[in-house]
């Protein structure tokens, strides 16, 4: 049964950083599209990036785009979403979730694309 451990939210002022972690096991990390998806209160769930290592495929929601940068480490099945140039409209929390055997083109045409592995969420808050 595949796992995902979210970890790294925290406070932060605006134009801070932080760099959130998406420890992964129990399935193929290589070939699955690992996304992050946030969801702030009163708000949809938006998916903000994706990283698939096997074809180095990535995605960044618009909002996002020049911020945020996502990496993996495969030797550690990890996922890592660099957070720069925070905005308070970034306060949300931040999920990793995980589909398998498919590009991240998919999940950035269907954000209700279905996951097959969720992780618990992280919460960040950016400060004004």
């Amino acid at each position: 049964e595949g796992q995902l451990v979210a970890s790294g939210g925290g406070l932060v002022q605006a134009g801070g950083s932080l760099t959130l972690s998406c420890a992964a096991s129990g399935f193929d990390f290589e070939h699955a599209a690992i996304v992050w998806f946030r969801q702030a209160p009163e708000k949809e769930r938006e998916a903000v990036s994706c990283i698939r290592g096997s074809v180095r495929s990535t995605y960044y929601t618009h909002s996002v785009r020049g911020r945020f940068t996502i990496s993996d480490d495969n030797a550690k099945n990890t996922v890592y979403l660099h957070l720069n140039s925070l905005k308070p409209e970034d306060t949300a929390d931040y999920y990793c979730a995980a589909a398998l055997n498919i590009d991240c083109t998919i999940v950035a045409a269907d954000q209700n694309y279905g996951m097959d592995y969720w992780g618990k969420g992280t919460l960040v808050t950016v400060s004004s």
